[in-house]
C-alpha cells in the first residue's frame, strides 16, 4: 500500500511538472499585453499543497534565468501553472492595458433596448404605411401582445401611433439614463485627474482625445530626426560661477549606494495585499508571498547586471543647468536634463535616472554621476 501510495505521488508530482513546463513555455512566447488574466483562487488546503509542490520544481529555471524579465515569465507561468492544476477558470482573451474602455453591463442592456425599440418602431411605421407583409404582420401582432388590440379593428392606426409615442418615450428616459451616467463620469475623472494632473487634464480640455489611425512612422526617419537633434555637439558658454561651485562643492562626499537585499524584498512582499490589482505583467502579490524558492539564497544572490551605478553629488541651488552640463560634458557629446522644481538632474550618458531626494531640496540640486572613471577625474579637476 506504500508504494502504491508512493508511485501515484510520483506520477501526480510529473503530471504537474509537465503541467509547468508546458506552461512556462508558453508564458515565453506570449507578450505581456496578450497574457491571460489570472483568477482569484481560494485560499484552501489543497490549493496551498499544490503551490508548495511547485516549489522545488522552480529552481531549475530560476537558476537558468538570464535576467529579471525572464524570471517575471517564470512565475507567471508557475501561477498560470497551479490554476490549470487546481482547474481555475483563466481568462484566454487577454488582459487590457491602460485604461479599460469595456462599457458597463447594465448600459449594454439598455443599448440593447434602445436598439429593439428603434427596429419596432420602424415596423410598426411600415406597417401604417400600408406595409402588410408576413413578416411586419408578425412583428406588429408581437408588439400588441396582451392588449386586447386587433390589427382589423377600425381604430388601428391610432393605436399604432400611441404605441409609436410611447416606445420613443421610452428611447429618451433610457438616453436620459445613459446621459447623466456619462456626464457624472467625465465630472469625476476630471475632478480627480485636477488633483493628480492638472496638466493633463488642461491639454484634455484643449485638445480632444485622437486615435490615431494613419500609418506609423518609419523607424529609421524616427531615429535620424532625433539623433540630429540629439547628437550635435553644443558648446556652451563657461561663467564665472562654475569655480565657486567647485570651490563649494570640493568638500562633499558621494552618498553610499542604496543596496536593496532580499530581506527588504520580502519584507515589502509581505505586507502587501495578496489580490489587489497586478501591474503590467498581471502577477499579483499572492504568487510572489506563495512561490517562496525566489527569496532563497541559490536565487535571490544571482547577479544581475545592473542598468547602471551612480553617484549623487550636490551643488549649489544658483546654477544655471546650461554651465553645469557643459561641466560634466568634456567629450563633447549631447546631454538630457530634467528640471523638476529645484532639483536639477543630469547623467553622463545622456539618459535620465530617477531623483535622489536631497537633505534640503529647496537650496540643493542634484546631480547624477555615470561611474565612467574618466569622467570622475575630470570631475575631480573640477572640484566636484
Amino acid at each position: 500500500n506504500n508504494d502504491d501510495g508512493t508511485v501515484a505521488q510520483e506520477l501526480e508530482l510529473e503530471h504537474m511538472r509537465s503541467i509547468l513546463e508546458e506552461a512556462i513555455v508558453e508564458t515565453r512566447s506570449t507578450p505581456l499585453e496578450n497574457r491571460p488574466r489570472l483568477p482569484r483562487i481560494a485560499l484552501s488546503k489543497r490549493n496551498r499543497a499544490v503551490v508548495r509542490a511547485l516549489n522545488p520544481m522552480l529552481v531549475t529555471y530560476l537558476k537558468a534565468s538570464r535576467d529579471l524579465c525572464e524570471t517575471d515569465s517564470i512565475l507567471f507561468g508557475a501561477a498560470l501553472a497551479v490554476c490549470r492544476i487546481i482547474g481555475a477558470k483563466v481568462s484566454t482573451a487577454g488582459r487590457a492595458t491602460g485604461h479599460s474602455s469595456a462599457i458597463p453591463a447594465w448600459r449594454r442592456r439598455i443599448e440593447e433596448r434602445i436598439a429593439k425599440a428603434r427596429a419596432l418602431i420602424g415596423r410598426l411605421i411600415c406597417f401604417r404605411s400600408g406595409n402588410n407583409r408576413p413578416r411586419i404582420v408578425r412583428t406588429v401582432r408581437m408588439a400588441f401582445a396582451g392588449t386586447n388590440v386587433s390589427l382589423s379593428q377600425p381604430d388601428i392606426t391610432q393605436k399604432l401611433t400611441e404605441r409609436i409615442d410611447d416606445l420613443k418615450q421610452r428611447i429618451a428616459a433610457w438616453g436620459k439614463r445613459i446621459r447623466r451616467y456619462t456626464e457624472r463620469s467625465t465630472r469625476f475623472n476630471q475632478n480627480r485627474l485636477f488633483q493628480s494632473d492638472q496638466k493633463r487634464l488642461y491639454e484634455s480640455l484643449e485638445r480632444p482625445m485622437v486615435s490615431g489611425t494613419g500609418p506609423a512612422p518609419n523607424q529609421a526617419d524616427t531615429v535620424a530626426f532625433w539623433r540630429g537633434l540629439w547628437s550635435e555637439p553644443v558648446n556652451h558658454s563657461e561663467g564665472p560661477w562654475t569655480e565657486v561651485v567647485a570651490s563649494q562643492c570640493a568638500g562633499i562626499t558621494p552618498m553610499d549606494p542604496v543596496i536593496i537585499t532580499p530581506d527588504d524584498v520580502a519584507e515589502a512582499v509581505r505586507r502587501a495585499p495578496n489580490w489587489k490589482s497586478p501591474g503590467l505583467d498581471g502577477l499579483h502579490h499572492y504568487w510572489l508571498k506563495g512561490f517562496m524558492v525566489i527569496s532563497t539564497d541559490s536565487v535571490a544572490d544571482k547577479d544581475y547586471e545592473p542598468p547602471k551605478n551612480h553617484k549623487t553629488y550636490i551643488i549649489a541651488a544658483q546654477c544655471s543647468k546650461q554651465s553645469v552640463v557643459k561641466n560634466l560634458n568634456m567629450r563633447g557629446h549631447n546631454e538630457n536634463y530634467e528640471r523638476r522644481e529645484a532639483n536639477i538632474l543630469l547623467d553622463d550618458s545622456g539618459s535620465e535616472s530617477d531623483v535622489i531626494p536631497c537633505s534640503q531640496p529647496c537650496l540643493e540640486k542634484t546631480i547624477s554621476e555615470s561611474s565612467d572613471e574618466s569622467t570622475k577625474d575630470e570631475l575631480t579637476k573640477k572640484g566636484h
